[in-house]
């Protein structure tokens, strides 16, 4: 399966910015570092949908 490439600058940055937010507590949830990320980057709904599917293929069932 090919991995998914985020489109944008400000979707590279989000992505980047909850990986560094889940290694200094990888408790953190998922769900509210997105919508943080979503707006924090002012990212588009399309950009939201994307980000929120590839953080939950990355995360672990917990």
């Amino acid at each position: 399966m090919p991995t998914l490439q985020p489109q944008g600058e400000d979707i590279r940055k989000a992505v980047k910015w909850i990986g560094e937010e889940r290694k200094s507590d990888a408790r953190k949830d998922v769900n509210t570092l997105v919508s943080e990320a979503v707006a924090r980057f002012d990212l588009s709904p399309r950009d939201a949908e994307f980000l929120f599917r590839l953080v939950k293929e990355e995360t672990p069932d917990r």
